[in-house]
């Protein structure tokens, strides 16, 4: 039977990751990369909470936005779970304004997701916790909420307050002023009525502790917030210390330009360890030599969107009903730079663009165009010369510049055995600024 382009379509929407609704299928769907990126940096994390020994932890995982962060820490949590962890998985922009956040927003967000999650528990009742429902009847009033905090689950009251907020900028401003001078005593209550008991009633389940999984704070704006400092630096660096106070196993993702801050290495004294890195799939190698593991790997990316059921040479051997040539097909890989959620958006593109299977090279090309078209209205001529930097060295400095160019996806981290480097993403590589002067 023909491939249906309907299913393939949805199958490769680039929206939506992996292992949140159907393990079965996602399953056959995954890829694992971490042979050409590097290392096993999941593993990284989940080794640390095995290893723990009960104590709680907290990480910082980042990479480029669309590398697969979610796929990856979605089935970490399938991962934990199977090892007898409750884990709860915060996707953090569905609650807070991305454009404003403060770590009392982060820190409620929190709260609330782990209640919820605990109350969905059957027969899982912890103590009530009387003292933080006094903090947020207090907010409440504060705000004017018509709402009696103890009289109601904690969640539903936490997400009555955090909507508001997040719809409000006048109402974050008034929680701020509530919470603000609150925070290290709010922090204090969680812990002690709501983590602390959490994670003893989870051990009388037989479970190994709760783990917070804090997703798509590397998608927080880099707008400026107090002292000059961006909003990724205030919440990470200033407020850092808070956030790693949590007492049970927490993760939370980060913007990849904090790596290139001046405040590395005291976020690293924040948190006691260095942001875990997903870097991009390498479908090049650092001398310009094509990566053939890497570029395979992009391969049965697509190819297993169409055909999960079947093995990686099967696959490879029904090419020619998805696109015109495997040529095409390499095309679009390496185009990609091995950005895995520009590769479903190029095939995803250019399934609409073609209207039917095969798809050409000709629609692939039309789609890449558009994309390096919207990206080349973006860059101005003291960019283009720090590109033209980055592809001669591979190398990126530490100073806000290239904070722009990692941030706007115009430069690609890579890692090898000699470390990290960095290169042009691919749909610029062609283009005429891109010539070096001195040549």
């Amino acid at each position: 039977m023909p491939l249906d382009p309907k299913a393939f379509f949805q199958a490769t929407d680039p929206g939506i990751p992996l292992f949140i609704d159907n393990a079965e299928i996602d399953n056959r769907y995954y890829i694992d990369f971490s042979t050409v990126r590097g290392g096993q940096v999941i593993k990284k994390l989940q080794k640390t909470i095995l290893w723990s020994s009960g104590r709680p932890t907290c990480q910082l995982f980042t990479g480029h936005i669309g590398c697969g962060k979610s796929t990856e820490l979605w089935r970490l949590k399938q991962q934990l779970e199977i090892e007898g962890f409750h884990v709860v998985y915060v996707e953090s922009d569905k609650n807070l304004e991305m454009g404003d956040v403060d770590v009392g927003d982060i820190l409620l967000t929190i709260a609330q997701q782990v209640s919820e999650s605990l109350e969905e528990l059957k027969n899982f009742k912890i103590k009530e916790p009387n003292r933080l429902k006094g903090i947020l009847q207090g907010a409440a009033k504060l705000l004017q909420t018509e709402m009696e905090i103890s009289n109601i689950e904690l969640s539903f009251g936490i997400g009555k307050i955090t909507a508001e907020a997040k719809a409000s900028p006048e109402v974050r401003s008034k929680l701020r002023e509530y919470l603000g001078p609150r925070t290290r005593g709010i922090i204090e209550t969680i812990n002690q009525e709501l983590f602390e008991p959490a994670n003893k009633k989870l051990l009388q389940y037989s479970k190994n502790g709760l783990v917070v999984i804090v997703d798509n704070l590397d998608k927080v704006d880099n707008t400026l917030k107090y002292q000059n400092k961006t909003q990724p630096e205030y919440l990470f660096v200033d407020r850092g210390e808070q956030l790693a106070a949590l007492h049970c196993h927490v993760i939370y993702t980060i913007p990849l330009a904090l790596r290139f801050s001046n405040d590395l290495e005291t976020l690293i004294q924040r948190f006691k360890k260095s942001p875990q890195v997903l870097p991009m799939v390498a479908t090049q190698l650092r001398d310009g030599n094509e990566c053939a593991e890497g570029m395979e790997l992009v391969r049965q990316l697509v190819l297993a969107r169409a055909f999960p059921e079947l093995d990686p040479q099967q696959r490879l051997a029904k090419v020619t009903e998805i696109f015109d040539s495997q040529e095409t097909l390499d095309y679009l890989c390496r185009i990609s730079g091995g950005h895995v959620r520009n590769v479903l958006r190029i095939v995803n593109d250019a399934i609409m663009e073609e209207g039917y299977l095969p798809i050409s090279r000709a629609s692939v090309a039309k789609v890449i165009k558009t994309y390096r078209n919207e990206r080349l209205l973006a860059i101005d001529d003291h960019e283009w010369e720090l590109l033209r930097r980055v592809a001669r060295t591979k190398k990126v400095a530490g100073d806000d510049e290239y904070q722009t160019l990692i941030r706007s996806m115009f430069v690609y981290e890579y890692q090898d055995e000699q470390g990290s480097w960095f290169d042009i993403n691919p749909i610029l590589k062609d283009v005429p600024e891109l010539k070096d002067d001195r040549n």
